[in-house]
């Protein structure tokens, strides 16, 4: 018996090891020893590299049709595995980490300084800095946290959590804060560029991540990230509405390209071994 991959979702787990039944092999799914993860055995070794070389094709896209069939045709209805509850602080905690809730903490901070002062009085300290304010350097990041309705708030923190969470627990602290850094000074410059300094909110650096973590799903499924490529063609279907004025709201199109190419940028250079390798070949 040899031990394949650790999931975070079960029911992923469950499709892949479904979908090898199929192939006449037999996985055994069990709990980590973290209980919020899920370990993959193999039964038979001699079927390691058909398993490896399937595992490869799931992980770019779980959610493929014949894997979904597959737990129809062999989904075992007796199977008593206790899948953890999803709506609870402890679950989301472990879906994530400091950095992750530190800045998810700090946006909602801010919103709610912006409710109860003005979100002028809270601008003159946070806003992009004007010619006199260059020296003042935290407002080159600063501009990110800020946040004008609930539903702006909501959609860049429900994104942010799942793409930095997944970034900070596969690669690391120092890796996210990485790349929040560069993605908020590029992506708040580049909106600076068209709008001067009245603007705000985490979208240039949801849609850096957007972008980095597509990528480093598609080159390097193995390390655990990646996103739905839907997402990917949503997020630039949004873009593309945003700049021709479609749907009607005020949208900081400047921060969300400059913040996706940033991210594909680093994305490619993290991933530059798998692209000269491939050439090589």
């Amino acid at each position: 018996m040899i031990h394949v991959i650790s999931l975070d979702n079960p029911r992923i787990a469950q499709a892949f090891v479904d979908y090898m039944a199929t192939q006449n092999i037999q996985l055994e799914m069990r709990p980590a020893n973290n209980n919020h993860q899920v370990e993959l055995w193999l039964l038979d070794n001699q079927h390691i590299d058909q398993v490896q070389q399937q595992l490869t094709e799931f992980l770019h896209n779980p959610l493929d049709a014949r894997y979904q069939a597959a737990s129809w045709q062999t989904g075992d209805t007796n199977n008593h595995f206790q899948y953890p509850n999803y709506l609870t602080f402890g679950y989301l905690k472990s879906q994530s980490g400091p950095l992750t809730i530190g800045v998810l903490g700090l946006c909602i901070v801010v919103y709610l300084w912006m409710q109860i002062t003005s979100n002028h009085n809270v601008m003159s300290y946070l806003a992009w800095p004007m010619d006199h304010q260059k020296a003042e350097l935290w407002r080159w990041f600063t501009p990110a946290f800020l946040h004008f309705s609930i539903s702006h708030i909501a959609f860049n923190l429900a994104l942010w959590w799942y793409l930095a969470g997944q970034v900070e627990r596969q690669l690391g602290f120092g890796k996210l804060l990485t790349i929040t850094l560069v993605a908020a000074l590029f992506s708040n410059w580049g909106q600076s560029v068209f709008s001067g300094p009245n603007f705000g909110g985490l979208s240039g650096v949801v849609y850096a991540l957007i972008s980095y973590v597509w990528l480093m799903g598609e080159r390097q499924p193995e390390r655990g990230l990646g996103i739905p490529r839907g997402l990917m063609a949503f997020s630039i279907l949004w873009l593309f509405f945003g700049y021709f004025d479609i749907l009607g709201m005020h949208i900081a199109n400047a921060a969300h390209t400059s913040g996706l190419i940033i991210g594909l940028l680093m994305g490619v250079w993290d991933n530059r071994h798998t692209f000269s390798s491939k050439h090589s070949q």
